[in-house]
């Protein structure tokens, strides 16, 4: 029998995040789980379930025992064909909840999901200390408010808008378009004061891609990382799952999402966005036993 104990429950990240009060250092071996919490009506997946404050707290207790190291808020859904919400609408359904979570758990860091610089300057001023931008940090204005503060920054890749960007993406090659991307987004920042050690970087699944880009990206894995940076991968209920399964049913795609999330970090990814903290948790655990025996 094999003593838990005396496992190494992971292989060493090799990078440092910083992100507001918190760090990640080269050292680490269990991959950070970052848990969903989508406060929005209309969210491909869990849209509505979180209707009220003391609901998402209860959530969010549930993914902090379970695991997660971050707990990513949005108000504003991104699935293919949404549309932009006002940003008065987005500041009431987030700040309440990120003012909330950073009281409660001042341990766990904050993530704020907006592409809206009032958004993200307000949460940061509520106690979030990661900025999660799914417009990969292209606004002049957000690049200004992050390099006001010290947050953590993920840099996320998307073709056009999420209310176009499943009409036909097309790309010459898409990890290296994907990687050319990150590397003017990491630049970008640099120019405006924010150090690479505060950056993360997200290939974007679904989001102008299609199946077989999807794909690529997830097999590209560490080849898509730049200076160094640790990769960030938002595999949970993804629709390239029912598409590989010819079912659309939001139910079968839970064990999928594992299978994936365990191929991405045997890939190099070190960092999950879920909306499953505990099963995701629990499988990257085993999985970093068993490569940290292997190697």
């Amino acid at each position: 029998m094999v003593n838990r104990k005396h496992v190494k429950v992971g292989v060493k990240s090799g990078f440092s995040w910083k992100a507001g009060q918190f760090s990640w250092g080269p050292d680490r071996v269990k991959p950070l789980v970052m848990g969903i919490l989508n406060v929005t009506p209309d969210s491909f997946s869990d849209g509505g379930r979180f209707r009220d404050l003391p609901g998402v707290l209860a959530v969010a207790e549930g993914f902090v025992a379970a695991g997660a190291s971050i707990l990513d808020v949005g108000g504003e859904s991104t699935r293919p064909g949404s549309r932009a919400v006002s940003v008065s609408e987005e500041i009431d359904r987030v700040l309440p909840v990120v003012g909330a979570l950073s009281e409660a758990f001042p341990d766990i860091a904050v993530s704020i999901d907006s592409r809206k610089a009032e958004v993200v300057c307000l949460a940061l001023e509520a106690g979030a200390s990661i900025v999660n931008d799914v417009g990969g940090m292209r606004c002049p204005r957000m690049i200004e408010v992050c390099g006001k503060s010290d947050c953590g920054i993920v840099v996320m890749h998307m073709q056009g808008n999420p209310e176009t960007m499943q009409d036909c993406p097309t790309y010459r090659s898409v990890c290296d378009e994907v990687r050319d991307f990150f590397e003017a987004g990491v630049e970008r920042l640099e120019l405006g004061g924010i150090v690479a050690e505060r950056v993360v970087l997200d290939p974007g699944i679904g989001f102008g891609k299609s199946l077989a880009h999807n794909l690529e990206l997830i097999k590209g894995g560490e080849s898509l990382r730049v200076g160094g940076r640790p990769l960030m991968m938002g595999l949970s209920r993804k629709s390239l799952i029912g598409q590989l399964l010819e079912d659309d049913r939001m139910e079968l795609r839970e064990f999928p999402t594992l299978a994936l999330s365990a191929y991405a970090m045997g890939r190099g990814s070190f960092i999950h966005r879920v909306h499953s903290v505990r099963a995701c948790a629990d499988v990257l655990e085993v999985c970093g036993a068993v490569w940290s025996e292997v190697r």
